[in-house]
């Protein structure tokens, strides 16, 4: 059955991909990015298929607007897919203050904004599906991305959060968990702070257990997209790519082990 999708972040990457995969396969889009020539494109192959619309999503009144034009151009929304986001790269004592704003501005503030305005209508229709685009570096972190691995941190918890208030309304909530692609995430979409000689090592030897094995090919997701929104009951979570799930997997062991370990502590603190 057709859908009408609103995504964000649809100017390029994952983004793009998946716009273009929807409209060829026959569903409309409502694609937002704060810089809407790359989807003329798109525009001219797909017609009134495709709205393109400029957003700045840290802007909560834009965004509450486009998900009102995008209702109103289609006469609904059946899924809303939340992926404007980037990647900042610093240790933590390299951050500056405005460069941490600025991320958890976008990454978590720009989703919630999104999610709002998403809700309200949604509640109204009596359905729909929220898609949020978190990373497997929301379940673990990687050094040197620490304000990126705590926006989405953030974006797990209110998701997961999201999903226990609206469920009730008949609205699905998915937090989807890439791990890494061949994308300009690392490249020209992001971000980084001033170095600090100090940490020079620790940024080498986390470059050197990088493998070309370690990305996926960004074009391989959108068919597992198209199952996700297609899906009456989609899972509160979904991995992307072969590398986050046994990482992941592993890291909840060790932290299981370690709770085990202290489990007489922590029992002891209640008092009684």
């Amino acid at each position: 059955m057709k859908k009408i999708i609103f995504i964000t972040g649809a100017s390029r990457g994952l983004g793009k991909i998946w716009a273009e995969a929807f409209l060829k396969r026959g569903d409309q889009v409502i694609a937002t990015a704060r810089n809407i020539e790359s989807l003329e494109g798109l525009k001219a192959i797909y017609g009134e298929n495709i709205l393109p619309l400029q957003v700045d999503v840290n802007s909560r009144a834009a965004s509450f607007a486009a998900i009102e034009q995008g209702a109103a151009q289609f006469g609904k929304i059946d899924v809303v897919i939340n992926n404007a986001g980037y990647g900042h790269f610093g240790t933590i004592e390299e951050l500056s203050e405005q460069e941490a704003r600025d991320q958890i501005e976008t990454n978590v503030f720009g989703l919630l904004w999104v999610t709002q305005a998403a809700v309200k209508l949604m509640r109204a229709q009596g359905h729909g599906h929220i898609v949020q685009i978190s990373s497997a570096l929301g379940q673990a972190v990687m050094p040197t991305l620490g304000i990126y691995n705590a926006s989405k941190f953030a974006v797990e918890g209110l998701s997961e959060t999201l999903a226990a208030e609206v469920a009730s309304f008949g609205i699905k909530v998915t937090i989807v968990e890439p791990n890494g692609f061949t994308t300009e995430w690392g490249g020209v979409s992001a971000s980084a702070s001033e170095p600090i000689e100090a940490y020079s090592k620790l940024k080498e030897d986390f470059q050197a257990g990088l493998s070309p094995d370690s990305f996926g090919k960004p074009e391989a997701t959108a068919a597992a997209m198209e199952l996700l929104i297609d899906s009456e009951n989609p899972p509160l979570r979904l991995f992307l790519g072969k590398v986050g799930f046994p990482w992941v997997k592993q890291v909840y062991a060790d932290r299981l082990a370690t709770w085990e370990e202290w489990a007489d502590v922590a029992t002891a603190a209640h008092g009684f």
